[in-house]
């Protein structure tokens, strides 16, 4: 069972979405990614963004340790429904709407918070379905590239056996980290040359 690990709702658990369509993050890379965030001072007062959310474990995570604002954005229904219970969770323990979960596909969410000037996100969370091509990863990142603030992190959790993403020109690699069959990718916005 999963959990939350740290924060205002440290150890509560979170439900899990039926079936076998998502990949949970295991607690240890959860906690290695957060001890790696909280070292960055990432975490407190952030606007966060996790995209193909699941559950949604990491932006309730993110919210439970002082996440300003979490959008959760997930497009399977059983999976939205489970995000909506977890963020009520949190959301209920912190005593305010930090979390909302948003029933999209990533690309629409991201093309309508573009044209809606959305508040730009400093944290952001992709943790892919393996079915997703590279192509489409790289598609994905570059619509997002230029609604981060100018000192965002973005996280993305792949199989250890996928390659690098593909990085558009407005994010540069800051490094990565293998954690048994997981790999992360840190990028920030590419700095100007």
């Amino acid at each position: 069972m999963s959990r939350i690990v740290a924060g205002a709702a440290g150890g509560s658990p979170l439900v899990s979405v039926p079936g076998d369509g998502t990949r949970p993050t295991t607690d240890r890379v959860k906690e290695a990614l957060f001890s790696r965030l909280e070292s960055m001072n990432m975490l407190a007062g952030t606007r966060v963004l996790d995209l193909y959310a699941g559950s949604g474990s990491l932006g309730v995570e993110s919210a439970s340790r002082g996440a300003k604002s979490v959008e959760l954005v997930e497009f399977n229904d059983k999976a939205a429904a489970v995000c909506q219970r977890n963020a009520e969770l949190v959301n209920k323990v912190v005593g305010s709407k930090v979390v909302r979960v948003q029933r999209s596909k990533v690309e629409s969410f991201l093309e309508r918070a573009a044209e809606a000037g959305v508040d730009q996100w400093d944290l952001v969370f992709m943790d892919p379905p393996y079915p997703l091509t590279e192509d489409e990863l790289s598609l994905v990142l570059e619509l997002l590239g230029p609604q981060l603030s100018s000192f965002a992190v973005v996280v993305v959790e792949r199989s250890a056996r996928s390659p690098e993403p593909v990085w558009p020109e407005s994010l540069d690699l800051l490094s990565d980290k293998k954690y048994g069959e997981t790999r992360l990718w840190f990028a920030e916005p590419a700095g100007d040359e």
